[in-house]
């Protein structure tokens, strides 16, 4: 069952699907975008859904991809399928069309099938005929003409019908030149297809030839020389078989065409529905939407079915349009809005019948999260004025008779699905829903029972509703009845809504409340407008003393309402605030105590490097009091100096340690001492002591042309192997598999610019040895490119060394010939 068309015009959905329209990119979407229905299958509207949100998520990603140059080129592969030619213009639409559902084919299978899938299960129908893209542009060109390459006949025929056109012409400029006195003037013109020239009537028999035309006057005969006739029909003749050739080469491409006629089509209608999807996702960007969701029932007995937050009527202007918030089901199912004319009561249902039906459309909705919506059977709508003068239909006849006919369509469904179990429907079910297993209907009602007596109009509004809760619908109606606001009040199933009207101003607010009725405002508004006191007392003593009393009533409610509503905002307002706060003092918290760590690790690195330099510092003059007289009491004040430093180093934090521990060195029979032969236990070497850290518990021992610095406790006294005492060690290597321990701190790159060539030797020798004893595969030495002397002489030196196995400049992202690279002997 479709939603009636008479619903889609009150309801103004045909503007919307203009507006949509105007998104598409060619005739073929728009054509659908014009004629969108809503649809009433759930599974549906909830895929029409998600396609738009692919393909609003996809434009996010992609925002510049379009169909392309595609056209409507159903009627001509239609042509093509029934043994027609298709002209040229017509082919290059044809090739243009698939050239673009390929590329957007090849580009939405590319799409995680996951998070595309509605997308690209229509690219699987966009065709992939390369073929014959590539046959109609080898023979047609961009200007719409066949191309001599078409084929090589096409090509000999052109070429002689030139040949024969430029004889034809030479021919003619000759006459021309040798008649000149006979001719009208000098020019070569066409006349039924055949070259000719103007010559004088009174000449005619100088210039023998057929006559094809004459002017009006009578004195310009427009001969065909006899000395061209043959070369004229010589390339008349070539041209019929260029023609020939054209069609023929326009039928055979026609014929690839109408072989994949329906492939064609397909793809077009696929091209369609993917440009009508981001046509759809277009608009919601542009009207700011949500993507809606579908429920098939409340989500508790107390939240509403329909829920639409901060709701906006899309014809409306954005800058103008107040939001609204419209909930039905759950706890009530009909909403009865009251206030003054003009403000906003229609608009109000518009809005939601409009946007029920933009959902079901697949559309996204001007609105807010959370906004849901059941999927409607049927929407009837009767709103405005609709009297008509030949039907001889008041106001009230007209409204009525809408109202009869909903009620009808309504029963006629509730029957058809009546289950034969014999049960009425009586005053005991009166506010139970009909059928709350199958999807409902929603009725929107304008200025219900208006144009009559108010009396009698407020009981038929009231038998009304309570039909439509007997139906199980979900509704909204409008009305200025007070009767029915104690109705509402009274009514399970029914509820009050009002919208509102700023006494002050004389203009209403537009805003929609609901659970309160809507005021009169009568008496407000004509003192507003300066109607004397007196008489709006006597107005006031004349109501009935319990309208007066509802009408005090419903104004201290609203008055309370603001209060309360001004109360929440300001609450709302200073817990923003107190966030503000809250946060700006946790960021002031963080960076003070980023700052109080970084001067802890500053003051820390800077006393452990006065104390490596105190450390260095002893070092230094030990190794000066082995070889020079140094006063023992200024060598025990260099030590004493070294403990206070360590001392003033503070304490490390948990998870910190500062220093390792040493190890314990295990006690020979003697101390080790400088001038011992050793052996290196961990690496298998044998080599001399140079000398000794007592406090680190650490020795410098000299192995063949190295240096270690090594724990005591990896030291075992060696004899010498030549018997004499003084003689140096040699290192001696054993056979397991052994690496040298690796130097402190050495790095990747060695940068050497602003070195001289003389420094070179040493220095580079030595941070050679230290990186090969590191275990380092390679190394970086920049030295610049300058003149060029400095990189000759690392590169001298590196040709020789022993511990190169290459060498080589680096790659120009990494400096190119500044820097060199130098791969180390594999140890």
């Amino acid at each position: 069952m479709a939603i009636a068309l008479q619903t889609l015009e009150t309801l103004e959905f045909p503007k919307v699907r203009q507006h949509l329209a105007r998104y598409t990119a060619f005739s073929v979407s728009r054509e659908m975008a014009l004629n969108l229905m809503p649809s009433v299958d759930p599974a549906d509207v909830r895929r029409r859904l998600r396609l738009t949100d692919e393909a609003r998520r996809l434009l996010d990603a992609m925002p510049d991809l379009s169909i392309g140059g595609a056209r409507d080129v159903r009627p001509a592969a239609g042509l093509a399928r029934r043994g027609g030619i298709c002209d040229a213009a017509t082919l290059l639409e044809i090739a243009a069309t698939l050239a673009s559902a390929r590329r957007l084919r090849a580009t939405l299978l590319k799409l995680d099938p996951d998070t595309f899938p509605l997308l690209r299960d229509i690219a699987a129908d966009l065709p992939s005929l390369s073929a014959i893209e590539d046959a109609i542009a080898r023979a047609i060109g961009d200007d719409g003409q066949v191309l001599d390459s078409a084929s090589p006949k096409l090509a000999r025929l052109r070429a002689e019908v030139r040949t024969a056109f430029n004889r034809l012409q030479e021919k003619l400029h000759n006459l021309l030149m040798s008649h000149g006195d006979a001719l009208q003037e000098p020019i070569i013109t066409v006349r039924n297809g055949r070259y000719v020239i103007p010559v004088k009537a009174t000449h005619r028999r100088v210039v023998r030839g057929l006559v094809h035309d004459q002017s009006a006057s009578g004195a310009t005969l427009y001969i065909e020389p006899l000395t061209v006739v043959d070369l004229n029909n010589t390339w008349r003749e070539l041209q019929l078989a260029e023609q020939e050739e054209i069609e023929r080469i326009l039928a055979e491409l026609s014929a690839q065409v109408g072989d994949h006629a329906g492939a064609i089509v397909t793809g077009v209608e696929a091209l369609a529905m993917l440009d009508l999807a981001f046509a759809m996702a277009r608009y919601a960007v542009a009207m700011h939407c949500v993507m809606p969701e579908i429920v098939d029932a409340p989500l508790s007995p107390d939240e509403p079915l329909l829920l639409l937050t901060a709701a906006r009527h899309p014809l409306i202007d954005p800058q103008q349009v107040v939001p609204i918030d419209m909930r039905l089901g759950g706890p009530f199912r009909i909403l009865l809005i009251t206030g003054p004319n003009t403000g906003g009561k229609t608009v109000a249902l518009k809005t939601t019948g409009l946007l029920a039906l933009m959902a079901q459309a697949g559309m996204h909705l001007p609105a807010s999260h959370p906004s849901r919506l059941p999927v409607f059977t049927q929407i009837f709508a009767d709103i405005g004025d609709e009297q008509s003068i030949e039907q001889s239909l008041s106001t009230f006849s007209s409204h009525m008779t809408n109202i009869i006919r909903i009620l009808r369509a309504l029963e006629g469904a509730q029957e058809a699905e009546q289950p034969s179990n014999g049960r009425s429907i009586g005053a005991d079910t009166l506010h139970e829903p009909a059928h709350t297993d199958r999807l409902p209907a929603l009725v929107l009602l304008d200025e219900l029972g208006a144009g009559t007596d108010p009396v009698e109009g407020s009981a038929l509004a009231r038998a009304i509703i309570e039909r439509l809760l007997e139906l199980g619908v979900l509704g909204v109606a409008t009305t200025h009845y007070a009767e029915l606001k104690a109705f509402a009040y009274a009514t399970p199933g029914v509820e009050n809504a009002s919208v509102e009207f700023d006494v002050e101003t004389l203009a209403p607010t537009y805003k929609l409340t609901i659970g309160l009725p809507g005021r009169s405002n009568a008496l407000a508004i004509a003192a507003r407008l300066g109607l004397s006191p007196a008489l709006i007392e006597r107005a006031r003593a004349s109501m009935a003393q319990q309208d007066a009393q509802v009408e005090d009533l419903l104004a201290g409610i609203h008055r309370e309402r603001d209060a309360a509503a001004a109360e929440l905002q300001r609450a709302t307002e200073v817990r923003a605030d107190a966030e503000k706060y809250r946060e700006r003092l946790a960021a002031e918290l963080r960076e003070f105590e980023a700052r109080r760590n970084e001067a802890w690790q500053s003051a820390r690195d800077e006393i452990e490097a006065e104390l490596r330099q105190a450390r260095s510092e002893v070092r230094r003059l030990r190794d000066e009091f082995r070889s020079v007289s140094i006063s023992r009491q200024w060598l025990e004040e260099a030590e004493r100096r070294l403990q206070e430093t360590r001392a003033s180093l503070p304490e490390t934090p948990p998870g910190k340690p500062l220093e390792r521990a040493t190890t314990v060195v295990e006690q020979g029979p003697r101390p080790l001492r400088p001038g011992d032969a050793v052996r290196v236990r961990s690496v298998g070497l044998t080599g001399e002591i140079l000398a000794i850290d007592e406090e680190e518990q650490t020795a410098e021992v000299q192995v063949g042309g190295f240096r270690m610095q090594v724990d005591l406790a990896e030291l075992t006294r060696e004899k010498r192997g030549d018997g004499k005492e003084g003689a140096p060690a040699r290192p001696v290597y054993e056979s397991r598999g052994t690496s040298l321990p690796a130097p402190r701190d050495v790095s990747l790159e060695l940068d050497m610019r602003g070195w001289r060539a003389a420094d070179v030797r040493d220095r580079l020798d030595h941070y050679l040895n230290d990186a090969y004893l590191a275990g380092l595969p390679w190394v970086r030495i920049i030295h610049g490119k300058g003149t060029g002397a400095l990189r000759q002489a690392v590169r001298d030196l590196l040709k020789e060394h022993k511990l190169v196995a290459s060498f080589g400049s680096a790659s120009a992202a990494e400096g190119g010939e500044g820097v060199t690279i130098v791969r180390l002997q594999e140890r």
